[in-house]
């Protein structure tokens, strides 16, 4: 019997598709990442492709959070599908059983600690993106690929109590 692992929600940039704004991606180049993408625990998701748009697509950032509204560089309002995005990713997660998520920080979407300030200057501010929000609000912790070490440990940890609540065989 093959061991059941707990599986990480993560943004398909950082698995290297190239579904960044720009077309790129974002390639986390991890010994740790590879072990866990060999044991099938990494589920790739986009949210923004998810949410219905396109690659490339413009730039977009987090003008007001309350009441969410994400706009282009050119000032065209693309919550609905920022919302669409992260509605998806937390039916993805609860679908794949994932015990948390690995997203790329600073993005609209994925960001959970920091994110741009909505006026396309490069301007860092504390906050997080949407799909980032609606995780957490389902119970979801999320880390960003700035906090591979925590992530780590939390999965470390997960899969240890996971292990000690297995019933024992005799």
């Amino acid at each position: 019997m093959q061991a059941q692992h707990n599986k990480i929600l993560i943004s398909a940039c950082l698995l290297g598709n190239k579904v960044r704004y720009d077309g790129r991606d974002n390639l986390l180049d991890h010994p740790v990442i590879h072990r866990w993408q060999e044991e099938g625990r990494m589920v790739p998701v986009c949210p923004e492709i998810a949410g219905g748009l396109p690659t490339p697509r413009a730039p977009a950032e987090i003008l007001n959070k309350f009441p969410l509204h994400i706009v282009t560089d050119d000032g065209e309002d693309v919550t609905p599908e920022f919302l669409a995005g992260a509605e998806h990713s937390v039916k993805l997660a609860r679908q794949q059983g994932c015990c948390c998520a690995l997203l790329k920080s600073r993005s609209p979407s994925c960001g959970n600690v920091e994110i741009y300030d909505g006026h396309f200057n490069g301007t860092i501010v504390p906050g997080s993106g949407a799909t980032a929000d609606e995780l957490m609000r389902n119970g979801v912790p999320v880390f960003n690929e700035r906090q591979l070490d925590q992530l780590i440990d939390f999965m470390e940890n997960f899969d240890n109590d996971a292990a000690e609540n297995l019933p024992h065989r005799a």
